[in-house]
């Protein structure tokens, strides 16, 4: 831990020259990441410093304990002081471990989530509704803004598909965790019988990024337009308002046709097609690392089974952690999903937190 720290503070050293050299000013962007990670390791230092304080104070006591020279009544006061050192050093570790875990630099970010309908039919749709509603309150408790980008619905008030942007503080950090397939046991509307159907709906999470984020080539895009149909007023088949975005080099398809201006559609196609792209190339750089370790909260990969809400019995199981909630209807509306949440972040950072030891 000691070597680490000064590595710590040499960084901070550096850092402090590079953004004193007016020549960084040239590179507004490099100015602002090294920026950022001075401001990050200042969180580290001050605890740093206190440790190595700390492990000083015992060196001079062990130094002290060495020296047989010392009469018994320094030696006894010695023994006394040493003891509450060693807690006090053990703690402060513990302290920078958590510090020193990796930050995601995602975190901070907005987010866009995607819910799609999976097997169970009109169930799945209903039930990937509930799901939608569900973010959507849990927005509201927690004071972010959403914004639906595109919905498709079914004629029995479930959704095929449906897609919000989620504007707040640290909205990606808490949501991060919800990517992956969701599913449901209960007995449909639609059953006559009583029996009990599973269905399922599939959820994607991805960071809102800003244009310098992504570099889209013009000549990588194939963008379509044609007539929206389903409801939507008088442009439906009359006006080409939808609009139809394909990423050549990955085949990521966006369709937008929720609004009646085209150039507001295409707003949003670009929007969603941004962060698709962006969560691609980090997906890319999780299995890497993911080769050498896996999360034990899972990969967020969409094809994994994450969650099931059995309403029979009122529970909620999320399958990661093996963590049962019967607390059914009060995560769907949003209130209780933080106790979900908070157990899925506190088991992340356990792993990390382990890497961080090795």
């Amino acid at each position: 831990m000691k070597d680490k720290l000064e590595k710590i503070l040499d960084r901070r050293e550096n850092l402090k020259k590079i953004l004193a050299d007016s020549a960084i000013m040239e590179d507004m962007g490099e100015y602002a990441k090294r920026s950022k990670e001075f401001s990050d390791l200042e969180v580290v230092v001050e605890e740093a410093q206190a440790y190595l304080d700390v492990f000083k104070e015992l060196e001079d006591l062990e130094s002290l304990l060495g020296d047989s020279s010392i009469d018994k009544e320094m030696r006894s006061m010695a023994e006394e002081e040493k003891r509450p050192l060693q807690i006090l050093l053990v703690e402060k570790e513990q302290a920078l471990k958590v510090l020193l875990i990796p930050k995601d630099e995602d975190d901070e970010r907005n987010a866009i989530l995607e819910i799609r309908a999976g097997t169970g039919g009109d169930e799945a749709a209903l039930f990937a509704g509930d799901l939608l509603r569900m973010y959507q309150r849990y927005a509201e408790y927690q004071g972010w803004k959403t914004e639906v980008l595109g919905i498709s619905s079914t004629d029995i008030g479930g959704i095929k598909e449906a897609s919000i942007s989620i504007i707040g503080l640290d909205v990606f950090s808490r949501l991060k965790f919800e990517s992956g397939v969701h599913r449901v046991q209960r007995v449909p509307q639609t059953e006559t019988s009583g029996r009990v159907h599973t269905s399922a709906a599939t959820v994607a999470v991805l960071p809102e990024v800003k244009d310098v984020d992504v570099d889209i080539k013009e000549g990588d895009l194939r963008i379509d337009t044609y007539r929206a149909s389903g409801a939507g007023g008088q442009h439906v088949n009359k006006t080409e308002s939808a609009i139809r975005i394909t990423h050549l080099p990955t085949n990521i398809v966006v369709q937008q046709q929720d609004d009646k201006s085209q150039h507001k559609n295409k707003a949003k196609a670009m929007k969603i097609l941004c962060a698709r792209l962006y969560e691609y190339e980090r997906q890319k750089i999780m299995s890497q690392q993911a080769a050498d370790r896996k999360s034990q909260v899972g990969s967020g990969d969409r094809s994994e089974r994450i969650r099931t809400y059995n309403f029979s019995q009122g529970r909620v199981t999320d399958h990661r952690i093996n963590l049962t909630l019967y607390k059914l209807e009060s995560i769907l509306g949003g209130e209780g999903l933080d106790e979900m949440i908070d157990a899925l972040t506190a088991e992340d950072q356990v792993v990390k937190l382990a890497a961080v030891e090795e």
